[in-house]
């Protein structure tokens, strides 16, 4: 009988082999004899004051742009009307409370600020609280002003560049290309908008961009966990264990559980956190997956399950809804929150579980209904399959100053315009980075690639699930981060490894720079339709690249 060439004599094997030797035993390809701890935790370059010099620079760059007259423009702009007083209705309610008419209020809101008629009486909302909390805290602190309620979003949209910069360098082991797709982030038009503007979907991103930072640094340290269990050889390497890869557990992992918060932060924004919460669960299964196969296990899925599963879930998963129920505090330890006595004195079924937690869920469910069914025809409502090539922006503002009036210094009529529009040479550039990415992941088995993909499709994928519903092309700024990676990938992939052909990295270096520059430029176009700047109407009409941006 011939024996499968995979199968070891055992009359002439004195001690079990390895995968490796196995495999150049019988003539097939091996990886060389490496030190399998570097493939398990790839060394970062040496320390160097530009580590965090660069993402603070590039971060205080972002900065100057977001918070640049923040306050204009001096108006309550597209649903800033819903957040911005709701904002306020907690910090005097604990919940969101009634308002007039918001067309009766949004004058008055800005004339006198200090003098609202809100009632106390608990008004049904859409969203969950904890993205009305963050706006709030800039009002505590600034006022019910525009740049109060403006406030903390510009402030996380500059942190988010800086946090971006770092989760860059650590999944690219490369300060400057972590530094580079901060600066894209920096330069996005989008992501300047919902940064000068009090809505939800910006905060969701900063919570999502700071869990999948967090989440790297878990892999690191697992991956490092397990390196140092496996056994060393007399050369000094250490090679793949079986043993040491089935029974090693994972041990404590606070970045996962600080993942797990920032997630049900997130979900407890706007219920899209929900997908994103899935989606990084099965990611951080697949990275244990991963480690325990490159460690030398046969059957990795069954080691994570015994060693690394339930840590991963638990981690998760259950944070993350208690965190969820946590922000909703305020409405708890409230009588008048809109619903918040629905279950007092029902009985069925479910009648065990306390009554507060009944009549959130009833609520709930009720928000599910409303978001699900949301049908209303909207001017400048998208389809998801537009929003890479940003085929259809939302203008957020739009006003047309007379000759004199507003700063408009010529004899014709001026624009002054906020429009959620994305750099669109980045989004275009970061449409072939998702395909050169693909190929990565597909073809290469690059995990960075993956990584990168599994953030963009978190945010993105979700939302073909209701191609009926009324969505808007800002919802993509949750993923707009992981565009900017992807560029900075396809970059770095341009200008090659170090020590490679020395024309081959001029001539990469020329077009990855080229592509940068026009980038920037774009950017610098497009700067005062994302600002509200007073400019003459023929140049306005010349930035609408698109019949569809009007």
């Amino acid at each position: 009988m011939t024996r499968s060439p995979l199968v070891e004599d055992p009359r002439t094997v004195a001690a079990p082999l390895n995968w490796q030797d196995r495999l150049r035993r019988h003539g097939y390809p091996a990886h060389p004899a490496t030190d399998v701890r570097e493939r398990l935790v790839p060394r970062f370059p040496k320390p160097s004051v530009w580590d965090w010099l660069g993402p603070l620079l590039v971060a205080a760059m972002a900065g100057v742009i977001r918070f640049w007259h923040l306050g204009r423009p001096r108006a309550v702009i597209f649903d800033e009307t819903f957040y911005a007083k709701d904002a306020w209705s907690l910090l005097r309610l604990g919940y969101e409370g009634t308002w007039p008419d918001r067309k009766i209020a949004d004058p008055q809101l800005l004339a006198d600020p200090q003098v609202i008629s809100l009632s106390d009486t608990g008004t049904f909302v859409a969203h969950p609280p904890t993205g009305k909390w963050v706006i709030a805290f800039g009002e505590w602190m600034f006022g019910l002003t525009p740049f109060g309620w403006r406030f903390m979003a510009a402030a996380l949209g500059t942190l988010s560049v800086l946090v971006l910069c770092r989760v860059g360098r650590r999944l690219f082991r490369s300060t400057f290309l972590g530094c580079l797709a901060g600066a894209l982030l920096a330069v996005d038009g989008l992501h300047v908008v919902m940064s000068r503007t009090a809505l939800l979907d910006l905060v969701v991103m900063f919570f999502v961009l700071a869990a999948f930072g967090c989440l790297l640094i878990d892999r690191d340290h697992a991956r490092a966990r397990l390196a140092a269990a496996l056994p060393v050889g007399t050369d000094g390497r250490a090679r793949p264990d079986e043993h040491a890869a089935d029974r090693t557990g994972t041990g404590p992992r606070p970045w996962r559980l600080a993942a797990g918060v920032l997630l049900g932060l997130a979900a407890s924004t706007k219920w899209n956190g929900l997908f994103i919460l899935v989606f990084f669960t099965v990611l951080t299964v697949l990275w244990d997956v991963g480690s325990r196969r490159v460690a030398g296990s046969r059957r990795p899925y069954l080691a994570v399950l015994n060693k690394g599963l339930g840590g991963s879930l638990l981690s998760l998963v259950p944070v993350a809804v208690l965190t969820y129920l946590a922000t909703w505090t305020g409405w708890f330890l409230s009588d008048d929150g809109y619903g918040r006595h629905w279950a007092d004195g029902r009985g069925g079924t479910w009648s065990w579980i306390p009554a507060p937690l009944r009549s959130l869920w009833h609520y709930e469910h009720a928000v599910y209904e409303f978001n699900v069914g949301l049908h209303t025809p909207h001017k400048y409502q998208s389809n998801p399959w537009s929003w890479l090539v940003q085929g259809r922006p939302v203008l957020f503002d739009y006003q047309s100053p007379k000759p004199g009036q507003d700063g408009c210094r010529t004899a014709v009529d001026c624009s002054q315009t906020v429009l959620a529009l994305g750099t669109p040479l980045l989004w275009w550039a970061a449409c072939g980075a998702l395909a050169y990415l693909i190929f990565r992941w597909a073809l290469r088995r690059d995990w960075r690639a993956g990584a990168i993909l599994c953030g963009v499709g978190a945010g993105y994928l979700p939302w073909f699930l209701y191609q009926d519903r009324t969505v808007f092309s800002f919802y993509a700024v949750v993923f707009v981060p992981y565009l900017c990676l992807a560029v900075a990938m396809t970059v770095g992939a341009m200008l090659g490894p170090p020590g490679s052909d020395h024309r081959r990295r001029t001539l990469g270096a020329v077009a990855a720079g080229t592509l940068v520059l026009l980038i920037a430029w774009n950017f610098v176009y497009f700067f005062p339709l994302y600002t509200g700047q007073t400019i003459p109407y023929a140049d306005w009409h010349s930035r609408m690249w698109l019949d569809t941006w009007i």
